[in-house]
């Protein structure tokens, strides 16, 4: 999933960074809740980890703020506060849960897991195309009943690509989604992950699912 990490403790961001993409997350950070929002605001998240004392603009007037423009992303607060009182304001700003530090990484994780499971109708469902089938949960994928072994990165690109099947995706849309908005755009990176997948899920098969979009870039082919 595609999180966004709204932290200004330096370490404590690098930490959270590093452990989330270790659990296969795409994560972008903001060290400001000014900066936070606007990302927030522009970009698609799957989920916000959100400091409750951020400079320029504080956690709870940023979720009062994205709550307000109608966004529903799931947000998780983070605080030194833990009184029932700084508990209530922040679920009361508009936050769906709240942990308080110091705080392990495997409560965090689990957190996470819970808030992405309520975070869409499909957040835990298994997706398909035509007899491709994948299970987000498990982190397996089938073609035609065969098992198919993805790298992490293969396995994310191709959810990108089965959550937004039958539409054309362009390269800097999978390049913002799958690696994050600081990587170089004018990279191939994406063009040689689609080959890879093509030769783990088209290849074997009677009818290729990655169709090329000439001069756009590429989409899933799901439609009977």
């Amino acid at each position: 999933m595609r999180i966004l990490v709204i932290e200004d403790d330096a370490d404590l961001a690098q930490f959270l960074c590093k452990g989330l993409q270790e659990e296969q997350h795409t994560v972008e950070t903001a060290a400001d809740g000014e900066t936070g929002l606007i990302l927030a605001t522009d970009e698609s998240y799957d989920l916000l980890i959100v400091d409750v004392m951020l400079p320029k603009l504080d956690g709870l007037t940023l979720c009062k703020r994205l709550r307000t423009k109608g966004n529903r992303t799931p947000i998780l607060l983070l605080t030194a506060r833990d009184s029932v009182e700084d508990k209530v304001a922040g679920l009361d700003a508009g936050a769906d849960d709240y942990l308080t530090k110091p705080f392990a990484f495997t409560e965090l994780v689990a957190r996470i897991r819970a808030l992405l499971r309520r975070g869409g109708p499909h957040a835990g469902s298994r997706l398909k195309a035509k007899d491709l089938e994948m299970d987000p949960a498990s982190r397996r994928v089938w073609r035609a009943g065969k098992e198919i072994v993805l790298t992490s990165k293969e396995f994310a690109l191709l959810e990108y690509l089965l959550r937004n099947r039958d539409i054309v995706l362009t390269r800097t849309a999978i390049l913002e989604r799958v690696w994050g908005l600081n990587y170089d755009p004018m990279t191939n990176v994406v063009d040689v992950y689609i080959r890879s997948l093509r030769v783990k899920i088209d290849r074997d098969f009677t009818a290729p699912l990655i169709a090329t979009v000439r001069g756009v870039g590429y989409k899933l082919e799901g439609d009977e």
